[in-house]
């Protein structure tokens, strides 16, 4: 078994996910899937467990999954913290076995969850961020965020007597073949 490679102070934070699936609305999909919860204590359940029936519609245990938090990834951390609603994205991946959904991952992370608003196939849902998985990235990013400053560049200027000769040719515009 290989082991992946990781940033040095990553951390991975254990999380349980509840799923819903409710009838259909149209004629072409007999269900309609959305994650509803992320749980901060991961019951000793197996993935997709049943755990409530009322109405049509049914609760399930989608299974367990970790919050990785990188240091290198601290900005996007914080921007979440400082939005006026802190979330976390659930993101559901559709598969052949029953039910047709696979737990994928969960992320706080919102340029994580656009790469996989791309991809178009996932299940994407933007869920409440848990107190106690906020109290956890507000001290990650205390400990880890360094404030990058963005300094501009200044490119060279231009040799307008450089501009459009080849290296060893002439100026007399021969190009220097005799």
């Amino acid at each position: 078994m290989s082991e992946r490679l990781e940033v040095p102070g990553t951390i991975r934070i254990p999380v349980a996910v509840l799923a819903e699936r409710r009838p259909g609305v149209t004629r072409w999909a007999a269900w309609s899937w959305r994650a509803v919860e992320v749980l901060e204590q991961a019951p000793e359940l197996p993935a997709w467990t049943l755990l409530r029936e009322a109405d049509g519609r049914s609760l399930f245990l989608a299974g367990r999954a970790e919050v990785m938090l990188c240091p290198t990834d601290t900005p996007n951390y914080r921007d979440n913290l400082e939005a006026a609603s802190p979330r976390v994205w659930v993101v559901l991946r559709p598969v052949e076995a029953a039910p047709g959904l696979a737990l994928h991952g969960v992320t706080v992370d919102a340029g994580e969850a656009h790469l996989y608003a791309d991809s178009g196939g996932d299940l994407l849902e933007s869920l409440p961020l848990p107190p106690g998985l906020r109290v956890a990235l507000e001290a990650f990013v205390a400990a880890h965020h360094v404030e990058r400053t963005q300094h501009k560049r200044r490119r060279d200027r231009a040799d307008p007597e450089a501009l459009g000769q080849r290296p060893g040719g002439r100026r007399d515009g021969t190009g220097g073949i005799e």
